[in-house]
């Protein structure tokens, strides 16, 4: 696909970095947010407010504590990076209320994933870069050797290639990282939040999602034409995905779904809700090589 691609702002950390902690979306386990917290401040200076711990069903505290917990972050003198404390369910509710403009503006890295990809799509709408990532909880239950990946990410080093991939649909194509959690992205479709993916290599992922499910989603985004300006799909992990007694899994849905759309797509990536989840940057381009198998991470900032 011709014509030029974004340019998104990226502001990796740096050790010693000032770093936001919020809690968009659902509660979390303390005892692993303490690890992870712990885990951060022997590179970063970390910073969040006492409400944190509030909530409220199956939320971090109220919609409104919440908003006011992450426009805070973003107003934050020197801020580098806003990490979220977990995902869960909650950031639709509020997206809508928030800026780009002020994210373009204080343009920090968002780290994060699962319903943290409802700001995502905003960093992306404001085209500035995150990472799809491990979260604070995450962080206190994760190993020091993937600890220590993580931080390289953050700070701009990211793992070069994955090769070994599936590949559905073969070709080649350069194009912006974006995406996120296929549920999450779907509900934000046809709405103001829905960020643009022309000219995106879209990475999906997902967890608990039965594979008619998936089809119903896939189908939403072929019908509203979302697909027609991307330049290639790289899928991650489907988990708890099993078939029903239909016996249709959602490999096959992938493939049936996203094989004819005449863009490179692979499956395969390790990213999403797994325990080995890979970072990924958003923002940056990659080079996708479905034919071989192979998304290379290493090309240059968008």
């Amino acid at each position: 696909m011709a014509g030029a691609l974004r340019q998104f702002t990226a502001r990796y950390l740096a050790p010693g970095a000032r770093v936001e902690l919020i809690a968009p979306a659902g509660p979390f386990d303390q005892a692993d947010f303490a690890r992870g917290v712990e885990r951060l401040r022997g590179r970063y200076q970390v910073h969040f407010d006492a409400s944190i711990f509030e909530r409220q069903g199956y939320f971090a505290g109220d919609d409104a504590r919440r908003l006011r917990e992450l426009e805070a972050a973003l107003a934050a003198p020197d801020v580098a990076a806003v990490i979220a404390a977990r995902g869960g369910y909650g950031v639709t509710r509020i997206v809508s209320q928030l800026d780009s403009a002020r994210v373009r503006q204080q343009a920090p890295l968002l780290v994060g994933f699962s319903d943290i990809s409802a700001l995502h799509a905003l960093w992306a709408q404001a085209e500035v870069a995150s990472v799809h990532g491990n979260m604070v909880a995450g962080l206190g239950r994760t190993s020091d050797a993937l600890f220590a990946r993580w931080c390289d990410a953050v700070e701009g080093r990211f793992v070069a290639s994955f090769t070994g991939l599936t590949t559905i649909s073969p070709g080649a194509a350069e194009g912006v990282l974006l995406g996120g959690n296929l549920a999450v992205l779907s509900a934000l479709l046809g709405t103001p939040s829905f960020p643009s993916l022309a000219g995106a290599v879209v990475f999906l992922e997902d967890i608990g999602e039965r594979p008619y499910r998936v089809d119903r989603m896939l189908t939403s985004w072929r019908n509203a034409g979302v697909f027609a300006a991307v330049r290639g799909i790289a899928i991650g992990s489907f988990t708890q995905a099993d078939p029903g007694p239909d016996a249709v899994s959602v490999e096959s849905v992938l493939h049936e779904r996203l094989y004819d759309l005449g863009v490179p797509v692979v499956a395969g990536v390790p990213a999403g809700h797994i325990d080995d989840n890979a970072e990924l940057p958003f923002g940056r381009i990659v080079t996708l090589d479905a034919t071989n198998g192979q998304l290379h991470l290493h090309g240059r900032q968008a």
